[in-house]
């Protein structure tokens, strides 16, 4: 294909996912113009909705469209934590207690409603669709983009938000993520009448599995399952829709699943992706990890991907936007010349510091707590549900309060 001659961008951000549009968002807030490159010729939005805990809030808010967000979901009031082998509540927690920065906050938000939202924020023309890259190089301080339909782009900033198979990531050195030997299916259920659901984030752990229901509003609930794979339970599942939704439907009425929870997983359209293999990056690789190089870097799950066990990879994302926005937009306010490229290499690496131990605290913790939920062991069992449940609850609250910092 005839290569295009390469068009000046100031700041390139590769992926329009929670992260990149967060990122974009921020720096438009703070004056400084950027481009979205997205590889595909609309919004994508996998995976239906995520629990957006109180840190993701306070991120959206400094990005100015928390409110917006807000009033299309429910405040969820409680975390129930059940046995799936007893059917009994192992756990009870409130999840609007006290934080050290005010009362909790969660509400699971449909990332449709989250990326539209984000994009309606945005000049129009910011996201390029069906922009796939290719190819990097560099030339002196720039980056040159070259793209799938022969467009050549020259970057001044590079930022890989472009998921845990990131090409930016790959050009960092990143090391490629890691299997956690489980496989995560969703769905959304959708009730035009209501679906009468209490606000209350309802978790089942144990039997093998880790599983769970959240209404998004009154009319939407949503529901995940996680599990590890068995030579024996293959027999095709992940061929089909369908397959899928019998095959958790017939693992949860083997354990004590109420029938609600049943229900709204009947109901569900399943993910195009019917079975997705969760990977993480390790802590020990994240610690070492090339974050940025130059006036490149990587956020969201190009940066950090993680189980999905605290709930916060959307949340970690919009962290990472914010953070990233007012880092480089700092720098790149601060005039031309010769010294922007190091204050944009300086903007970059303190991005970098600020938010390596930050993932490298809730990816292991994500991991460790997906673990130990999901165990059918004897002794762990026991454990979990006798004495660990509330340990575990904690976490979930405990890595919720955290406050990214203003743009």
């Amino acid at each position: 294909m005839q290569q295009k001659e390469a068009g000046e961008e100031a700041v390139v951000v590769v992926g329009a996912g929670i992260a990149g549009l967060a990122v974009a968002l921020g720096l438009h807030r703070k004056g400084v113009k950027c481009s979205v490159l997205e590889s595909s010729p609309e919004l994508r939005a996998s995976g239906f909705a995520f629990a957006t805990w109180t840190n993701a809030w306070q991120a959206l808010d400094n990005l100015g469209v928390g409110d917006k967000i807000r009033k299309l979901h429910l405040h969820l009031q409680e975390l129930h934590v059940f046995s799936s082998s007893t059917g009994e509540i192992t756990r009870r927690a409130d999840l609007t207690v006290q934080g050290k920065r005010g009362p909790n906050e969660l509400r699971c938000v449909r990332r449709d409603w989250l990326l539209r939202a984000l994009e309606e924020e945005l000049p129009k023309g910011t996201i390029r669709y069906s922009s796939k890259i290719v190819a990097i190089e560099e030339d002196g301080n720039a980056k040159i983009i070259h793209l799938a339909d022969g467009a050549i782009l020259r970057a001044k900033v590079l930022i890989g938000c472009d998921g845990v198979n990131s090409v930016v990531a790959k050009w960092l050195g990143l090391t490629k993520p890691s299997s956690s030997g489980r496989l995560a299916t969703r769905g959304l259920a959708h009730y035009p009448d209501g679906h009468g659901l209490d606000p209350r984030f309802k978790m089942f752990v144990g039997h093998g599995f880790r599983a769970g229901v959240i209404p998004c509003n009154e009319t939407d609930a949503y529901w995940f399952f996680t599990w590890s794979p068995s030579e024996h339970e293959s027999n095709g599942v992940e061929e089909s829709a369908e397959k899928m939704k019998q095959f958790v439907l017939t693992k949860l009425r083997s354990s004590k699943i109420p029938t609600e929870v049943l229900e709204v997983v009947e109901r569900s359209n399943i993910n195009d992706v019917v079975a997705s293999p969760l990977r993480f990056r390790p802590p020990l690789s994240l610690l070492l990890a090339s974050i940025s190089k130059g006036n490149a870097c990587v956020a969201g799950d190009a940066l950090h991907p993680m189980t999905p066990d605290l709930g916060q990879g959307g949340c970690a994302a919009l962290e990472d936007g914010v953070v990233l926005a007012r880092c480089l937009g700092d720098a790149l306010l601060g005039g031309g010349g010769a010294a922007e490229s190091e204050r944009i290499e300086a903007s970059l690496r303190e991005y970098a510091r600020i938010r390596r131990w930050r993932s490298v605290e809730l990816v292991g913790t994500a991991y460790v707590v997906g673990i130990v939920q999901q165990s059918n062991n004897a002794v762990i069992s026991f454990l979990r549900d006798k004495w660990l449940a509330g340990v575990l609850a904690g976490r979930l609250l405990k890595m919720a309060d955290y406050d990214c910092g203003k743009l």
